[in-house]
């Protein structure tokens, strides 16, 4: 073979292989834009999915997810652990899974992650949001499907006036979702293995905003009276103006909340929608 061959051949295999860098590079990404002073309006948070009951024909199971509407966008906060489940109470709910454009996936836990390959299946055109530490096989998977996988590490912008918190934790990484609303920021969150604390002052942090509300799982099953207490002190210590505790956050904890926020405490489930 001349050397002219061997040169030509050697480009053609630098061209191809410069192509699948870039085409990789459009699936995944990871996003580390800083500016979180855009504020969303009309947000509105439907559970789809929780092991508490709100409404009457809908499924409850272990596990959470969420419905947004945030301005122009549709965002679905976690799938749950079985996408059977978490289909057919969005169809009971008039909430059409091909609206979907950003899914959002706070950590790793099958009752988070377990409807995700249902939504993919009859809607691949989405980008998925997932912490950076999320196994290679599971970003794979997705990107199978077609759909686009963006690695959070840093706290980023999603989408106008829709932040994440960034990796938090350490042995259990998890990231929150941040929206600024009109009245404030909304902070919505999977299990807060980081703390829940902890996830509301770097939500503070990143915004220099007042928060309005906290829903989603706050991890506080296994915590003492006392420790609870504490907790929901330190809530009002950080201005927080309303809660609705959900998921792994325990009835104990949930009650102490209801008590301490009276008519700010909100009683959520699956079906529950929140309108801001």
């Amino acid at each position: 073979m001349s050397l002219m061959k061997k040169f030509l051949i050697s480009l053609i295999l630098v061209a191809i292989l410069l192509i699948i860098f870039i085409v990789r590079n459009q699936e995944r990404r990871e996003v580390v834009s800083m500016d979180f002073n855009k504020t969303s309006s009309n947000v509105t948070i439907t559970l789809v999915y929780d092991n508490n009951k709100y409404q009457e024909g809908l499924t409850t199971d272990w596990g959470f997810s969420c419905f947004i509407k945030a301005g122009d966008k549709t965002i679905l906060f976690d799938t749950g652990g079985n996408a059977d489940i978490l289909l057919d109470n969005m169809k009971k709910l008039d909430l059409d899974s091909k609206e979907i454009e950003i899914v959002f996936l706070s950590h790793v836990h099958g009752d988070h992650t377990g409807g995700l390959t249902g939504i993919l299946d009859v809607n691949p055109n989405v980008e998925v949001y997932l912490p950076k530490s999320f196994p290679e096989d599971f970003k794979k998977m997705i990107e199978s499907y077609g759909s686009s996988v963006v690695e959070v590490s840093s706290p980023t912008n999603v989408c106008d006036g829709v932040y994440s918190t960034g990796e938090l934790g350490t042995w259990i990484k998890e990231q929150s979702l941040v929206i600024r609303s009109m009245k404030g920021l909304v902070i919505v969150t999977g299990c807060s293995h980081p703390g829940i604390v902890n996830i509301i002052r770097k939500a503070k942090e990143l915004t220099n905003a007042d928060v309005y509300l906290v829903v989603g799982g706050f991890h506080l099953m296994g915590e003492s009276d006392g420790e609870i207490k504490d907790i929901v002190k330190s809530f009002k210590s950080l201005g927080v103006k309303k809660v609705a505790p959900s998921h792994c956050t325990g009835e104990r904890a949930i009650e102490e909340f209801e008590k301490m926020y009276g008519s700010n405490f909100m009683r959520v489930g699956v079906g529950k929608k929140i309108e801001i």
